[in-house]
Protein backbone atom coordinates (compact mmCIF):
# COMPACT_ATOMS: atom_id res chain seq x y z
CA UNK A 1 0.00 0.00 0.00
CA UNK A 2 1.14 3.54 -0.91
CA UNK A 3 3.18 5.23 2.45
CA UNK A 4 0.89 8.13 0.95
CA UNK A 5 -2.58 6.32 1.54
CA UNK A 6 -3.83 5.39 5.50
CA UNK A 7 -5.53 2.04 5.48
CA UNK A 8 -8.95 2.75 4.58
CA UNK A 9 -10.81 0.60 7.51
CA UNK A 10 -10.07 -1.69 9.91
CA UNK A 11 -12.48 -4.34 10.48
CA UNK A 12 -11.98 -7.03 13.18
CA UNK A 13 -14.66 -9.52 12.30
CA UNK A 14 -16.10 -10.67 8.84
CA UNK A 15 -19.87 -9.98 10.82
CA UNK A 16 -19.06 -6.30 10.81
CA UNK A 17 -19.19 -6.21 7.28
CA UNK A 18 -22.82 -4.41 5.74
CA UNK A 19 -23.03 -5.74 2.35
CA UNK A 20 -21.06 -6.74 -0.63
CA UNK A 21 -20.87 -5.08 -3.94
CA UNK A 22 -19.77 -6.91 -6.94
CA UNK A 23 -18.30 -4.37 -9.25
CA UNK A 24 -17.90 -6.20 -12.80
CA UNK A 25 -15.82 -4.83 -15.33
CA UNK A 26 -14.40 -5.44 -18.90
CA UNK A 27 -10.42 -4.68 -18.46
CA UNK A 28 -8.02 -3.79 -16.46
CA UNK A 29 -7.90 -0.35 -15.44
CA UNK A 30 -11.63 0.53 -16.30
CA UNK A 31 -12.42 -0.54 -12.51
CA UNK A 32 -11.01 3.20 -12.11
CA UNK A 33 -12.63 5.74 -14.04
CA UNK A 34 -16.19 4.96 -13.40
CA UNK A 35 -16.14 3.38 -10.11
CA UNK A 36 -12.98 4.11 -8.42
CA UNK A 37 -14.34 6.26 -6.01
CA UNK A 38 -17.48 3.82 -5.46
CA UNK A 39 -15.42 1.09 -4.54
CA UNK A 40 -13.07 2.67 -2.24
CA UNK A 41 -15.98 4.88 0.14
CA UNK A 42 -17.83 1.05 0.43
CA UNK A 43 -14.51 -0.59 1.59
CA UNK A 44 -13.98 2.51 3.63
CA UNK A 45 -17.57 1.96 5.19
CA UNK A 46 -16.60 -1.32 5.57
CA UNK A 47 -18.32 -3.39 2.83
CA UNK A 48 -16.71 -6.30 1.41
CA UNK A 49 -16.17 -5.07 -2.58
CA UNK A 50 -15.47 -8.24 -5.32
CA UNK A 51 -14.12 -6.41 -8.59
CA UNK A 52 -14.57 -9.12 -11.23
CA UNK A 53 -13.00 -8.61 -14.35
CA UNK A 54 -14.07 -10.06 -17.85
CA UNK A 55 -10.37 -10.17 -19.99
CA UNK A 56 -6.79 -9.66 -19.68
CA UNK A 57 -7.01 -6.71 -21.62
CA UNK A 58 -4.29 -8.23 -24.35
CA UNK A 59 -5.45 -5.68 -27.02
CA UNK A 60 -4.81 -2.33 -25.00
CA UNK A 61 -2.36 0.09 -26.58
CA UNK A 62 0.93 0.13 -24.70
CA UNK A 63 4.85 2.23 -24.31
CA UNK A 64 7.08 1.42 -26.60
CA UNK A 65 9.31 -1.05 -25.50
CA UNK A 66 6.77 -1.57 -22.33
CA UNK A 67 6.58 -5.34 -23.40
CA UNK A 68 7.19 -7.58 -26.32
CA UNK A 69 3.19 -8.09 -27.13
CA UNK A 70 -0.39 -8.96 -26.10
CA UNK A 71 0.49 -11.88 -23.64
CA UNK A 72 3.16 -10.04 -21.77
CA UNK A 73 0.90 -7.45 -21.75
CA UNK A 74 -2.33 -9.15 -20.21
CA UNK A 75 0.21 -10.43 -17.48
CA UNK A 76 1.60 -7.02 -16.69
CA UNK A 77 -1.95 -5.33 -16.55
CA UNK A 78 -3.16 -8.66 -14.15
CA UNK A 79 -0.23 -7.35 -11.82
CA UNK A 80 -1.40 -3.28 -12.27
CA UNK A 81 -4.98 -4.64 -11.25
CA UNK A 82 -3.94 -6.48 -8.13
CA UNK A 83 -1.85 -3.40 -7.30
CA UNK A 84 -4.87 -1.06 -8.18
CA UNK A 85 -7.55 -3.14 -6.12
CA UNK A 86 -5.27 -3.31 -3.07
CA UNK A 87 -5.06 0.47 -3.48
CA UNK A 88 -9.18 0.73 -3.83
CA UNK A 89 -9.63 -1.97 -0.81
CA UNK A 90 -10.86 -4.48 -2.76
CA UNK A 91 -11.46 -8.03 -0.73
CA UNK A 92 -11.31 -10.27 -3.60
CA UNK A 93 -10.94 -9.92 -7.63
CA UNK A 94 -11.87 -12.80 -9.77
CA UNK A 95 -10.25 -12.93 -13.60
CA UNK A 96 -13.47 -14.55 -15.80
CA UNK A 97 -9.86 -14.82 -18.37
CA UNK A 98 -11.67 -14.05 -21.99
CA UNK A 99 -9.95 -12.29 -24.76
CA UNK A 100 -9.89 -8.99 -25.08
CA UNK A 101 -12.00 -8.30 -27.98
CA UNK A 102 -10.10 -4.98 -28.99
CA UNK A 103 -11.75 -1.62 -30.41
CA UNK A 104 -15.10 -1.86 -32.48
CA UNK A 105 -14.31 -2.73 -35.83
CA UNK A 106 -10.84 -4.56 -35.65
CA UNK A 107 -9.86 -7.81 -36.66
CA UNK A 108 -9.58 -8.92 -33.11
CA UNK A 109 -13.01 -8.78 -33.12
CA UNK A 110 -13.26 -12.46 -34.69
CA UNK A 111 -11.18 -13.99 -32.34
CA UNK A 112 -13.18 -16.86 -30.96
CA UNK A 113 -11.65 -16.45 -27.85
CA UNK A 114 -12.75 -12.69 -27.16
CA UNK A 115 -15.45 -11.39 -24.65
CA UNK A 116 -17.52 -10.06 -27.65
CA UNK A 117 -17.96 -13.58 -29.17
CA UNK A 118 -18.69 -15.42 -25.95
CA UNK A 119 -22.29 -16.76 -25.28
CA UNK A 120 -24.12 -14.67 -23.11
CA UNK A 121 -25.71 -17.13 -20.91
CA UNK A 122 -22.89 -18.92 -20.27
CA UNK A 123 -20.80 -15.91 -19.66
CA UNK A 124 -23.71 -15.04 -17.60
CA UNK A 125 -23.83 -18.00 -15.67
CA UNK A 126 -20.10 -17.69 -14.90
CA UNK A 127 -20.59 -14.76 -13.37
CA UNK A 128 -23.92 -15.62 -11.97
CA UNK A 129 -22.28 -18.37 -9.37
CA UNK A 130 -20.03 -15.54 -8.14
CA UNK A 131 -22.37 -13.45 -7.39
CA UNK A 132 -24.06 -16.59 -5.22
CA UNK A 133 -20.68 -17.03 -3.76
CA UNK A 134 -20.72 -14.03 -2.27
CA UNK A 135 -23.87 -13.26 -1.62
CA UNK A 136 -24.00 -10.09 -3.19
CA UNK A 137 -26.44 -7.41 -2.33
CA UNK A 138 -25.48 -5.13 -5.65
CA UNK A 139 -23.75 -5.07 -8.73
CA UNK A 140 -22.45 -2.68 -10.80
CA UNK A 141 -22.09 -2.91 -14.87
CA UNK A 142 -22.32 -0.39 -17.87
CA UNK A 143 -24.70 1.18 -19.85
CA UNK A 144 -26.13 -0.31 -22.24
CA UNK A 145 -23.81 1.36 -24.62
CA UNK A 146 -20.52 0.22 -22.53
CA UNK A 147 -19.70 3.70 -22.15
CA UNK A 148 -18.48 4.58 -25.25
CA UNK A 149 -19.44 1.53 -27.50
CA UNK A 150 -16.41 -0.50 -26.71
CA UNK A 151 -18.06 -4.58 -27.60
CA UNK A 152 -16.32 -5.90 -24.22
CA UNK A 153 -18.24 -3.16 -22.19
CA UNK A 154 -21.87 -3.50 -23.95
CA UNK A 155 -21.02 -7.14 -23.20
CA UNK A 156 -20.32 -6.59 -19.44
CA UNK A 157 -24.00 -4.86 -19.63
CA UNK A 158 -25.76 -7.33 -21.27
CA UNK A 159 -23.75 -10.18 -19.24
CA UNK A 160 -23.90 -8.23 -15.86
CA UNK A 161 -27.48 -7.88 -16.03
CA UNK A 162 -28.30 -11.44 -16.68
CA UNK A 163 -26.27 -13.25 -14.04
CA UNK A 164 -27.75 -10.28 -11.28
CA UNK A 165 -30.89 -11.94 -12.59
CA UNK A 166 -29.96 -15.78 -12.50
CA UNK A 167 -28.44 -14.93 -8.78
CA UNK A 168 -31.49 -12.86 -7.88
CA UNK A 169 -29.19 -9.70 -7.10
CA UNK A 170 -31.93 -7.01 -7.27
CA UNK A 171 -29.78 -4.17 -6.90
CA UNK A 172 -28.15 -3.53 -10.46
CA UNK A 173 -26.11 -0.12 -10.90
CA UNK A 174 -25.12 0.56 -14.34
CA UNK A 175 -21.97 2.92 -14.51
CA UNK A 176 -22.45 5.89 -17.04
CA UNK A 177 -21.10 9.12 -17.47
CA UNK A 178 -22.74 12.53 -17.76
CA UNK A 179 -22.69 13.17 -20.79
CA UNK A 180 -23.78 16.88 -20.24
CA UNK A 181 -21.20 17.51 -17.81
CA UNK A 182 -18.76 16.00 -19.76
CA UNK A 183 -19.46 17.88 -22.92
CA UNK A 184 -19.24 20.85 -20.42
CA UNK A 185 -15.93 20.17 -18.66
CA UNK A 186 -13.94 19.34 -22.04
CA UNK A 187 -15.56 22.71 -23.51
CA UNK A 188 -14.04 24.72 -20.61
CA UNK A 189 -10.84 22.54 -20.78
CA UNK A 190 -10.62 23.05 -24.87
CA UNK A 191 -10.22 27.02 -23.94
CA UNK A 192 -8.09 26.82 -21.08
CA UNK A 193 -5.77 23.62 -22.22
CA UNK A 194 -5.74 23.47 -25.98
CA UNK A 195 -3.08 21.23 -26.04
CA UNK A 196 -4.30 18.68 -24.16
CA UNK A 197 -7.82 18.83 -26.06
CA UNK A 198 -7.40 19.06 -29.87
CA UNK A 199 -10.50 19.60 -31.73
CA UNK A 200 -10.57 15.49 -33.43
CA UNK A 201 -11.08 14.70 -29.59
CA UNK A 202 -13.76 17.07 -28.96
CA UNK A 203 -15.06 16.39 -32.11
CA UNK A 204 -14.85 12.45 -31.42
CA UNK A 205 -16.53 12.96 -28.43
CA UNK A 206 -19.72 14.54 -29.68
CA UNK A 207 -20.01 12.16 -32.71
CA UNK A 208 -19.74 8.94 -30.10
CA UNK A 209 -22.57 8.56 -27.88
CA UNK A 210 -20.55 8.58 -24.95
CA UNK A 211 -22.11 8.44 -21.51
CA UNK A 212 -25.63 8.96 -20.71
CA UNK A 213 -27.43 12.40 -20.61
CA UNK A 214 -28.22 14.21 -17.22
CA UNK A 215 -31.71 13.80 -17.06
CA UNK A 216 -31.51 10.24 -17.69
CA UNK A 217 -28.86 9.57 -14.80
CA UNK A 218 -30.69 8.42 -11.26
CA UNK A 219 -27.91 7.88 -8.79
CA UNK A 220 -24.91 10.31 -8.16
CA UNK A 221 -22.60 9.42 -6.18
CA UNK A 222 -20.23 12.05 -4.27
CA UNK A 223 -16.34 10.32 -4.62
CA UNK A 224 -14.58 13.63 -3.72
CA UNK A 225 -12.99 12.18 -0.92
CA UNK A 226 -11.64 9.45 -2.23
CA UNK A 227 -10.28 11.38 -5.09
CA UNK A 228 -6.50 10.31 -3.82
CA UNK A 229 -7.11 6.92 -4.06
CA UNK A 230 -8.79 7.02 -7.54
CA UNK A 231 -5.91 9.03 -8.47
CA UNK A 232 -3.16 6.32 -7.29
CA UNK A 233 -5.63 3.44 -8.97
CA UNK A 234 -5.16 5.29 -12.03
CA UNK A 235 -1.26 5.56 -11.84
CA UNK A 236 -1.18 2.13 -10.58
CA UNK A 237 -2.28 0.73 -14.73
CA UNK A 238 1.68 1.97 -15.74
CA UNK A 239 0.99 0.32 -19.27
CA UNK A 240 -1.98 2.23 -20.06
CA UNK A 241 -2.22 5.46 -18.04
CA UNK A 242 1.17 5.53 -16.25
CA UNK A 243 1.66 9.33 -14.70
CA UNK A 244 1.40 11.12 -18.37
CA UNK A 245 -2.32 9.44 -19.19
CA UNK A 246 -5.16 12.14 -20.57
CA UNK A 247 -6.85 12.08 -17.45
CA UNK A 248 -3.82 13.03 -14.95
CA UNK A 249 -2.73 15.29 -17.35
CA UNK A 250 -5.31 18.34 -15.94
CA UNK A 251 -4.51 20.54 -13.12
CA UNK A 252 -5.80 19.10 -9.96
CA UNK A 253 -8.79 21.22 -9.96
CA UNK A 254 -9.94 20.44 -13.46
CA UNK A 255 -9.20 16.98 -12.21
CA UNK A 256 -11.64 17.01 -9.24
CA UNK A 257 -14.26 18.36 -11.09
CA UNK A 258 -14.23 15.80 -13.80
CA UNK A 259 -13.47 12.60 -11.51
CA UNK A 260 -15.37 13.61 -8.34
CA UNK A 261 -18.74 12.48 -8.69
CA UNK A 262 -19.58 9.10 -10.40
CA UNK A 263 -22.96 8.21 -12.04
CA UNK A 264 -25.03 5.27 -12.35
CA UNK A 265 -28.32 4.34 -13.94
CA UNK A 266 -30.22 2.20 -11.15
CA UNK A 267 -32.70 -1.19 -12.03
CA UNK A 268 -35.53 1.08 -11.21
CA UNK A 269 -35.47 4.26 -13.53
CA UNK A 270 -38.00 6.63 -13.08
CA UNK A 271 -37.80 5.96 -9.47
CA UNK A 272 -36.37 7.79 -6.22
CA UNK A 273 -32.93 9.75 -7.04
CA UNK A 274 -30.17 8.26 -5.04
CA UNK A 275 -26.85 8.97 -3.77
CA UNK A 276 -25.38 5.78 -2.81
CA UNK A 277 -25.57 2.35 -4.06
CA UNK A 278 -25.51 0.52 -0.62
Amino acid sequence: MNDLLPPLFEVSDQEDLVSTLVTFHAHPDDECMVTGGTIARAAAEGHRVVLVVATGGEMGEYPEGFVSGPEELAVARREELARSAEILGVSRVVHLAYRDSGMAGTESNQDPRCFARADVTEAARRLATILGEESADAITVYDANGGYGHPDHIMVHQVGIAAAHMAGVAEIFQATMNRDLMLGLMEAAAKEYPEMVPADMRAEFEANPFGTPAAEIDTEVDVSPYLSRKLESLKAHASQIGSTGFALRFPEDAFAAAFSTEWFISATPGGERRTWLL
